[in-house]
């Protein structure tokens, strides 16, 4: 396999994983949307780098244009769940001294009432889950609040995959990237003898292999 083949293949296997990952966690907040009889269910991911909180997935209002737009990390209710790493639920944002009417009116939806959970791996807050204007005679129960802990849990996973993903997508891209690396490994193994050559392509087969299989 030459450096060009490789450089393909690592590129495949690193968007494949991110689409799936993606996929996941639009799963979790159509799923949540549709349990809690909401209008909207979000994730959000930080953007450690910007501190800007990055809508990835959205469910019902503002999932045709929410997708990708940024807010403040420490802005609203959900930079407030986020900097606490506290569950909130709000009866009535706008009555809210942590409500930021900017960032809910720049999104172009403004609710009535909302519940968001962090998203945390191993000590970090990763982003923020929320479920958005439930039936009016609903209210979030212990239970209910447990099950959202759930769909957190799983959406925590999937940010943190996704961000794997770019990571290694970053360092593809870049000039001393993984697949510059393996591709001066390739270059090598073709010159050697033939014994030596034919096992260095079978390693460099299985980690194709590897690679273009889906992550588990």
């Amino acid at each position: 396999m030459n450096e060009t083949g490789l450089r393909s293949a690592v590129a495949a296997g690193v968007l494949a994983a991110e689409e799936m990952h993606r996929a996941l966690l639009q799963s979790i907040v159509e799923v949540a949307r549709a349990i809690f009889a909401a209008k909207a269910s979000s994730v959000f991911l930080l953007d450690e780098e910007a501190d800007e909180l990055v809508f990835e997935a959205v469910a019902g209002e503002g999932s045709d244009t929410l997708i990708g737009q940024r807010l403040p990390s420490s802005t609203g209710i959900a930079g407030w769940v986020l900097v606490t790493r506290q569950p909130l639920v709000v009866d009535d944002v706008q009555q809210d001294p942590r409500w930021s009417r900017e960032a809910g009116e720049s999104t172009g939806y403004v609710p009535k009432g909302l519940m968001a959970v962090p998203l945390l791996h191993e000590e970090r807050a990763l982003g923020v889950l929320s479920v958005l204007d439930r039936p009016r005679d609903a209210r979030f129960t212990l239970r209910e609040m447990e099950l959202l802990g759930l769909f957190a849990n799983q959406a925590a996973i999937g940010l943190e995959l996704m961000q794997r993903s770019r990571r290694a997508k970053a360092a593809l891209e870049g000039a001393g990237g993984l697949a510059t690396l393996v591709g001066r490994v390739a270059a090598r193994v073709d010159g050697l003898p033939d014994e030596r050559r034919d096992a260095g392509r079978r390693l460099l087969s299985a980690l194709d292999e590897v690679l273009a299989s889906p992550e588990r």
